[in-house]
């Protein structure tokens, strides 16, 4: 049990780039007496992009960063992340409380009237052993259609949420859910949750978006007191600290158009 006077330990969330923001956003809105410390390797993006080993290398490198300032319980706000190295960081890193992100199968699922459910993605989430058996356990005999958004998640870190840059990626990709008539879709990266709205345009109102993080938010909070060994008064307004391994001015920018925050955004050499 820590020393009560000690500083309360952080939650600590990491992602490829901006993308587990929505996490954060999630995690703010349920509770804003609990420090949270985010990570945005953007430096070493796009993640699902890449070979598998390289979301391993970088998941330990900032989950030692993480440790190093405190934190106890740490989300991994990246699919791609948590497709490709969750179960080496719960292994190598026990003593930490771990959190995950991914696709909602199973929600949708639930959610699915007609048995045809999109999953958008990242192509290295998609093609994961993690990613098949989610849809072993959870969606037999239902329709999945996978689709890759390659560049999609760089490309909303590139130019933020608003970029018309963004629609002819948006109309490719939401097309094969369309042709296909499912009639719920899974946001299988963290980035995507920003231009949700832009989706559902071209998905129509007759297709349900499902976004995991506010479940994840709820988990994490569940789990935090056990490993922190900390209860706050609710009126306590913690800090956000923000951190990049790329260009700040990204972090800074979807930090205050998504989630109001202006805070500094601080630039580290991982």
């Amino acid at each position: 049990m820590p020393d009560p006077l000690s500083p309360v330990p952080p939650i600590g969330i990491f992602d490829s780039g901006v993308g587990g923001l929505s996490v954060l956003r999630a995690l703010r809105r349920r509770r804003s007496d609990i420090p949270l410390l985010y990570v945005a390797d953007s430096g070493h993006a796009p993640y699902g992009d890449r070979d598998p080993a390289h979301a391993l290398q970088r998941s330990i490198r900032v989950t030692e960063h993480l440790m190093a300032q405190g934190a106890r319980l740490i989300i991994v706000a990246c699919n791609t992340a948590t497709a490709r190295a969750i179960d080496t960081l719960r292994q190598r890193y026990p003593d930490i409380t771990w959190v995950g992100v991914e696709p909602g199968v199973k929600p949708a699922v639930r959610h699915s009237n007609n048995g045809r459910i999109g999953v958008l993605a990242t192509p290295s989430t998609l093609s994961s052993p993690r990613f098949d058996s989610l849809i072993d356990r959870f969606a037999q005999g239902c329709e999945v259609i996978r689709v890759p958004c390659k560049g999609l998640a760089a490309a909303i870190e590139t130019g933020g949420p608003s970029d018309p840059a963004l629609d002819p990626l948006l109309d490719r990709y939401c097309a094969p859910v369309v042709h296909a008539g499912a009639d719920t879709v899974v946001l299988g990266c963290t980035h995507y949750p920003f231009v949700a709205e832009r989706i559902a345009a071209r998905l129509g109102p007759q297709v349900q978006l499902l976004d995991t993080a506010d479940a994840v938010a709820a988990h994490a909070l569940h789990l935090w007191p056990h490993c922190s060994g900390q209860r706050l008064p609710r009126e306590t307004i913690a800090p956000v600290r923000l951190e990049t391994t790329g260009d700040a001015t990204v972090l800074a920018r979807l930090a205050h158009e998504g989630l109001g925050l202006n805070v500094p955004v601080h630039t580290i050499d991982l």
